[in-house]
């Protein structure tokens, strides 16, 4: 009897993951089925499934706009935003979490008060000061920020470090390291999930990213994948009424596919990153 009650719960529990796995998955599938359908039948049709396959749309992007550019804008600005992150905040959390010295948790209870400041609220002052140092409709001020720590993944390194035994500083300090060698030599190598965490979670993100190019970036000659799809996708040729839904669809259906494929490869990091950086307070 209890056998057969567990083996309902277990037929129950799938079959509800089927159930989220469809709800989760149908906006992706009609993206896709969108991508490969015309305007007409796209305004007119509810079909998953389009009557006629065609790729125009895919002929559109790649043919006749500047696809190649703002891939390569996105894909500059998500690289390098991601190395300064990580190196800045990996750099600031090794001190805070291994090495004594005073004020340190009055430092990093600063660093991490400051997330509460939303970033929509700083950026009018950035735009202001970036404007005065001519960086703006450039990819500058999204990047060079990033090399100043960023305070959640700061918090990230820092419980992850702080999870690592100390005895092993201690060894190195033996074997004659220096703190900069301890961090290089044993410390990172260590922390590879959690660069691996952050490195996935920072490229999606600013693969995503749409409010700081579009005030920051005026020309096409950086714009990234995130502010075409708002502008150069939206309309049909030469009208500026008439949404070009289905273009869209294909930019989005082409936009999806770089962070599915981060999080396939990287997953197993990723999981044992957000996993051990929270064990240890």
């Amino acid at each position: 009897m209890k056998q057969r009650k567990h083996r309902s719960g277990e037929i129950l529990i799938f079959l509800l993951k089927i159930l989220v796995a469809v709800f989760m998955f149908t906006p992706i599938v009609w993206i896709l089925s969108g991508s490969f359908k015309t305007l007409g039948e796209f305004t007119s049709s509810t079909h998953i499934i389009p009557r006629e396959f065609t790729l125009v749309n895919y002929r559109y992007i790649f043919e006749r706009s500047n696809v190649w550019i703002y891939l390569r804008n996105t894909v500059l600005l998500m690289t390098l935003t991601t190395l300064g992150t990580l190196i800045s905040s990996s750099f600031v959390a090794y001190p805070l979490a291994r090495m004594d010295f005073k004020g340190k948790n009055i430092i990093f209870g600063i660093i991490i008060a400051t997330l509460m400041v939303p970033e929509i609220a700083l950026i009018i002052p950035k735009y202001i000061m970036f404007a005065e140092i001519s960086w703006l409709d450039s990819l500058l001020p999204m990047i060079v920020p990033a090399f100043f720590t960023h305070p959640y993944n700061t918090f990230l390194f820092r419980q992850f470090f702080r999870t690592i035994p100390g005895e092993l500083d201690e060894a190195a300090a033996l074997d004659g390291c220096s703190k900069g060698q301890t961090f290089f030599l044993i410390l990172a190598p260590l922390a590879k999930p959690i660069y691996a965490t952050i490195g996935v979670l920072s490229m999606v993100s600013w693969w995503n990213e749409l409010t700081q190019p579009v005030f920051y970036i005026n020309s096409d000659r950086w714009r990234t994948l995130t502010m075409a799809t708002m502008t150069t996708y939206m309309y049909t040729s030469g009208n500026a009424f008439i949404q070009n839904w289905p273009s869209i669809m294909a930019i989005s259906t082409l936009m999806i596919l770089p962070p599915m494929l981060l999080y396939m490869f990287g997953s197993s990091f990723f999981t044992e990153g957000i996993k051990t950086s929270g064990i240890k307070g």
